[in-house]
């Protein structure tokens, strides 16, 4: 494992979330991206955004994405839903549970209501202009890929001029699948066996609103 303050390579894992975003950062250069903007992915994905854009001087904001969970199962996300726009599905999951879009409209909706109460909290200041511009979405890791998705669908209706998804650890088959979404998809690590995102950091105690708030407060403008 390598230590908390060495970036470096991550064959194993790595030391926390700020240790994964250190390493993202080593892969990006300030002159190759026109006028950056860094979203990370509530929760988690915001301490390794922070990382990313201070070492690019880019601003940094706050995406949320809700998953949608499968009946019986929350944790597995049949598809997820951002603060404004429709939801998306993995269809093959869909089926395999048995259900469809309209048995979740519900639970669609409460997520979606959820994921507007958290955009409000983190909101500081008027969003940033998009149009034309490089976004970096950035996450703690990819596993299904489904709040990933729903964020690139969401930040696609702004016409950036390129978006970049990037996680420091992350299923193979989600990043093939995202590539088709994003027009980059940056992912060191891709374990041959992955269980779970938490499994790859020593330290992945949850990401807290009082953490997420004092990221921003270091960005704010002045």
């Amino acid at each position: 494992m390598s230590r908390p303050d060495l970036p470096g390579p991550a064959e194993h894992g790595f030391a926390d979330r700020r240790h994964g975003g250190r390493v993202l950062a080593e892969s990006f250069t300030a002159g190759e991206l026109v006028d950056p903007v860094v979203i990370g992915l509530a929760r988690g994905g915001v301490p390794v955004a922070a990382e990313v854009a201070r070492a690019l001087h880019a601003p940094l904001r706050v995406g949320v994405a809700r998953k949608i969970g499968a009946p019986e199962q929350p944790e597995l996300a049949l598809g997820a839903v951002t603060a404004h726009g429709p939801a998306t599905y993995d269809q093959r999951l869909l089926q395999s549970f048995h259900t469809d879009e309209q048995r979740l409209a519900e639970a669609c909706a409460r997520e979606q209501e959820e994921a507007r109460r958290r955009e409000e909290l983190y909101q500081q200041g008027p969003a940033p202009a998009l149009e034309g511009r490089d976004v970096l979405l950035v996450d703690d890791g990819l596993a299904t890929g489904a709040t990933a998705r729903a964020a690139v669908r969401m930040v696609r209706q702004y016409a950036p001029r390129s978006i970049v998804l990037a996680a420091p650890v992350g299923a193979a088959d989600a990043v093939a699948a995202l590539s088709e979404e994003a027009d980059t998809v940056l992912c060191p690590l891709q374990p041959s066996s992955f269980h779970a995102v938490g499994h790859w950091y020593r330290d992945f105690r949850p990401t807290e609103d009082a953490e997420i708030l004092a990221l921003l407060g270091e960005f704010a403008p002045g």
